[in-house]
């Protein structure tokens, strides 16, 4: 039986390391590659083909919960694993509702590890059982009823969002992105104006509650 295949998304070098040298042990696993950013993350799956990633929350240029969104929408096979320091239960409802198979803790024992692992590769969900109870009536509560203000962005305008709680200048964004300064600032006025938030400092604010700016773990 061929081995299953994973792909990891950390921006901590040692960290991404141990993770790493733990799914080797796994005899069914077999680590494809590795990323530090959510963006590089979806260049790697469309080369790779990974069936699991983990994917780190607080991450540059693109995070977690971002790069998440993306893999449900253009990858809907992948199964995402997040790995984060936030027990939150509003971090944990945004990574559901991102499309998000699995939430682990970053303090959890390497078996816990190596459990979401393999409900992940059997097709299962699993949370961190020190989140799992209020999470699960939090999540259910959130089923059906109205979106989040951040899905009516774009993902361009969730781009520019982060990218502004980064503290990135409208230069720096246009570079990242590829596009023109005048085009990132129609985004910023058309996020502004879908979220009522009209200052950098309620945007960074907005980012942070929203999940998509995480501080850093």
């Amino acid at each position: 039986m061929k081995p299953v295949r994973v792909l990891l998304a950390e921006d901590h070098c040692l960290v991404r390391a141990g993770i790493r040298s733990l799914l080797q042990q796994m005899p069914e696993v077999e680590v494809v590659g590795e990323a530090d950013n959510g963006r590089d993350a979806l260049r790697l799956i469309e080369s790779l083909h990974p069936a699991v990633v983990l994917m780190d929350v607080a991450m540059p240029q693109m995070n977690g919960l971002e790069a998440t969104r993306r893999i449900a929408a253009d990858f809907p096979d992948v199964r995402v694993l997040i790995l984060s320091m936030h027990a939150n239960p509003e971090y944990v409802i945004q990574a559901l509702r991102a499309g998000a198979k699995g939430y682990l803790i970053k303090g959890s024992s390497v078996e816990e590890l190596q459990v979401a692992v393999r409900a992940l590769i059997r097709g299962e969900m699993f949370l961190s059982p020190a989140i799992s109870a209020p999470v699960i009536t939090d999540y259910l509560n959130y089923i059906g009823g109205d979106d989040y203000p951040i899905d009516r962005l774009t993902r361009r305008q969730r781009e520019v969002l982060q990218l502004i709680g980064e503290g990135k200048t409208t230069k720096e964004i246009a570079a990242l992105l590829d596009l023109g300064v005048k085009t990132v600032e129609t985004h910023r006025a058309k996020l502004m104006e879908s979220l009522d938030i009209h200052d950098v400092a309620g945007l960074i604010r907005y980012a942070i509650r929203s999940g998509l700016l995480v501080l850093d773990e």
